[in-house]
């Protein structure tokens, strides 16, 4: 699983920028790049964590292929706890392709999607939920989900984890004195003991395993659907939520005809703001396409917001969509009030009983604090507070969780039906193993492997 070998990439996106960073990471990083950098000081001269200015220059031609900063970082301060070379070049494609090349072919190896990440757990700087939480870094959407994400890596789910096992692991060392000395008959004692400590530590996990939908949502966000008939101001709605004028938007009936998709940060919610095209009977062969789809974007959505004209009252078309998104979280905006007397807007809404109704005028901005107060309040009760919650974002980190408090209820069910404590110790042992597999105490290499595959190059 782990080659003590010297291994590189380019760790910044694909693409033109400022700068450009080459990482290389292992027993050699320090000898290849003395062989390839020319600076005041010689290579090995340079002192550990700082940055020296100088040029990287090919060997075999002496032409100087970039001006650059480098950075040398000695072992075991280092992410990867191994001695670590960053070369800041140029941003460019073709400058960093060179680099790296010229690199590899001094002796590194070019690095696998995760590999510097990979060598920090196998090193022992991180564990593995720690290491996860490095791509959710990367990928969030929102300053909450990067909050949740940082508060994972920094050890807050790790350490409330190594609590629980090595509480597990005290239970199982009390039920060894039983075994090693069982001429003492202290197996009740024990039994009790284990039975409710067990109880205690399944509690502990379950609130844990219960924040999971909470941290799902900052980890992928949710998505949201708006639907409606032509010209009710979906795309208005969009744009407006996205700060952009990503939709086309006029009084012309079935101008959408595909789907739009924008992420946008409600109250630190990523949601995946769907804009539709309007729902109707056509015979305009492209439009029935859209309507198609969507359809298919309302059964696959996590939220629905009708639109419904104020101005125009409920159709029967109205009525035909919200018959199709029964059974989902709905919220349905009267819009278009400017254009509308009280009375019409109040009729309109007592139709709509049973549903979360918001009355809005997308076009004055009336209503749109309303509806992302609502979301919020649909998809994080009791509001999103990381201070002290320890909140999983990872499936993988749940499902062993739910197996770690399956297997305490059966040692618990076992201590309830008079089963000695040997076969209680299996359950408890168990349990104490499925919360290794999400630090990597105990996990296989398949399961690691799994993990860094996902991860982009350079990290």
């Amino acid at each position: 699983m782990y080659n003590d070998d010297t291994i590189a990439a380019i760790s910044t996106p694909q693409g033109t920028g400022g700068i450009g960073i080459i990482r290389i990471s292992g027993s050699r990083a320090f000898e290849i790049a003395g062989r390839i950098f020319s600076g005041k000081k010689a290579f090995d001269e340079l002192k550990s964590h700082t940055i020296s200015y100088g040029k990287i220059i090919d060997p075999s031609s002496s032409e100087t292929i970039d001006e650059v900063l480098v950075s040398k970082m000695n072992k075991p301060n280092t992410f990867t706890r191994e001695d670590v070379v960053e070369i800041n070049c140029h941003g460019g494609l073709v400058v960093l392709k060179r680099v790296l090349e010229l690199v590899i072919r001094e002796g590194a190896r070019l690095a696998e999607p995760g590999e510097f990440t990979k060598r920090a757990f196998l090193n022992g700087r991180i564990d593995l939920s720690q290491a996860e939480a490095v791509i959710d870094i990367i990928n969030s959407k929102t300053l909450q989900s990067s909050r949740a994400a940082m508060d994972q890596l920094e050890g807050k789910l790790s350490r409330q984890l190594k609590k629980v096992r090595d509480h597990l692991i005290e239970l199982l060392a009390h039920m060894e004195v039983n075994f090693d000395y069982p001429e003492y008959d202290v197996e009740e004692i024990t039994g009790r003991k284990v039975y409710d400590e067990a109880g205690q530590i399944r509690d502990l996990l379950e609130g844990i395993m219960n924040s999971f939908e909470k941290g799902r949502i900052l980890r992928e966000g949710i998505s949201a659907v708006i639907v409606g008939r032509p010209n009710v101001g979906k795309s208005s709605l969009l744009n407006e939520l996205s700060g952009k004028s990503r939709a086309i938007v006029t009084d012309i009936p079935g101008t959408t005809r595909d789907i739009i998709e924008e992420y946008v940060n409600i109250n630190g919610i990523p949601v995946k703001m769907i804009d539709t095209a309007g729902i109707r009977e056509t015979d305009d062969v492209v439009e029935k396409i859209g309507v198609e789809r969507a359809q298919n974007a309302i059964e696959n959505s996590d939220l629905v917001i009708v639109m419904i004209d104020a101005g125009v009252g409920i159709s029967e078309e109205d009525m035909e969509i919200l018959e199709k998104v029964k059974g989902k979280k709905t919220i349905v905006l009267i819009n278009k009030v400017d254009l509308a007397d009280k009375q019409e807007v109040d009729a309109i809404a007592d139709k709509l009983a049973g549903f979360r109704v918001i009355r809005t005028s997308v076009k004055n901005e009336k209503g749109i604090d309303d509806l992302e107060k609502e979301i919020t309040d649909l998809f994080m009760k009791g509001g999103i507070s990381l201070n002290s919650e320890v909140i999983i974002t990872n499936i993988r980190h749940k499902d062993l969780i739910a197996k770690a408090i399956q297997s305490i209820d059966e040692a618990r069910g076992s201590y309830e039906n008079g089963m000695p404590l040997d076969l209680i110790a299996i359950d408890i042992k168990n349990a104490a193993e499925f919360i290794g597999q999400i630090t990597g105490e105990s996990v296989s290499d398949d399961v690691i492997h799994e993990i860094f595959k996902n991860f982009c190059l350079g990290k």
